[in-house]
């Protein structure tokens, strides 16, 4: 039996960070499926997690382990799929280092992905959204830092990752203000920004506490802001946006959504896919032609372009043989005329 441990360990603390460049939120999302993963596995093999061997973890196991997770811990396919992935992503660096697991390696790596639901992506107005930014009180030092944390998170586009993550020195504050992304993949990306969200961070900074930590938003603590705590801010202001714009109540705004906002107005304003990806920072164009789908514009440019069929006009005109099976029907059951 070989021991996984060591390999685990090593994966996680050298290849992912040093290697692959993976960041901080990656190796901690595939750890956390690797605990998932052992517990799972110890239990089936009545054993300690420490104790389970790379032989443990069959592709058998694997595939129940993925069924446990939907009907056990009643994940989505997406998340079923995430966690699936790094489990293929354990097996081809271990794949190398241990020959002896070839084939068990190949046998997980055969497991497919889940097909899933691909629904249109949410997002806010712009009377949604103008409704979201004037939510926080600007004469109160909390309500600056929220209001400065909302206009990145639309105007920029940006992950929550990518926004809790930023630091001072990644606000140039120019004639043309402008933000410093390091995004996802370590992927760097240079934003400009509006004059009215360079002035909210400038005066956001203006009452930011000197000590703390080096991110530009912090909490009441004045450590880095949380994502947790992030949402928390979004879902507060929400609520007060939703008095004054009511159709807000019906949609989950998340920071996600946000970002989906920024996308797609990026997307009505330039009709140009490839730079609503540039801007948010997508890998792959690929990627950001799910905001076309929910877009109708282009649709309806298309439908317009095309002209609708002509159609011979004239009133329909009941044939005679059923006029007479109507008629046959109604004295059937002596309705008079």
């Amino acid at each position: 039996m070989t021991p996984l441990a060591p390999h685990l360990s090593d994966f996680l603390r050298a290849h992912l960070p040093r290697e692959r460049g993976a960041s901080q939120n990656t190796i901690a999302s595939y750890a956390h499926c690797y605990r998932l993963l052992l517990t799972f596995a110890a239990e089936r093999r009545k054993t300690r997690p420490s104790r389970i061997g790379i032989e443990d973890l069959d592709a058998t196991l694997i595939c129940a382990f993925l069924d446990h997770l939907e009907a056990g811990r009643s994940n989505t396919p997406r998340s079923r799929n995430a966690r699936l992935a790094a489990i293929h992503s354990l097996f081809r660096y271990i794949e190398y280092r241990v020959p002896a697991c070839l084939e068990q390696a190949r046998r997980i790596h055969a497991i497919p992905m889940k097909r899933s639901a691909q629904p249109l992506v949410g997002y806010l107005t712009r009377a949604e959204m103008q409704a979201l930014l004037a939510a926080p009180d600007p004469r109160t030092v909390a309500g600056l830092r929220d209001q400065a944390m909302l206009h990145l998170a639309f105007a920029a586009g940006l992950r929550v990752s990518e926004l809790v993550g930023l630091r001072l020195d990644q606000f140039d504050d120019a004639a043309m203000p402008s933000l410093h992304v390091i995004g996802k993949g370590r992927r760097e990306r240079i934003l400009p920004l509006w004059q009215d969200s360079g002035r909210v961070i400038r005066r956001w900074i203006a009452v930011r506490p000197t000590m703390g930590d080096p991110q530009l938003f912090l909490n009441a603590g004045d450590r880095a802001m949380t994502r947790s705590g992030f949402d928390y801010i979004l879902r507060k202001h929400a609520a007060v946006a939703a008095t004054v714009e009511p159709s807000i109540g019906g949609k989950r705004v998340t920071p996600h959504v946000l970002r989906h906002s920024c996308a797609m107005h990026t997307l009505q304003a330039t009709g140009d896919v490839r730079k609503v990806s540039l801007w948010l920072g997508h890998a792959s164009v690929q990627t950001t032609e799910m905001y076309l789908r929910a877009d109708p514009t282009e649709k309806l440019e298309a439908l317009t372009a095309m002209g609708p069929p002509t159609l011979q006009r004239g009133r329909f005109s009941v044939p005679d043989k059923l006029m007479a099976m109507l008629k046959e029907e109604s004295n059937d059951r002596n309705y008079a005329e």
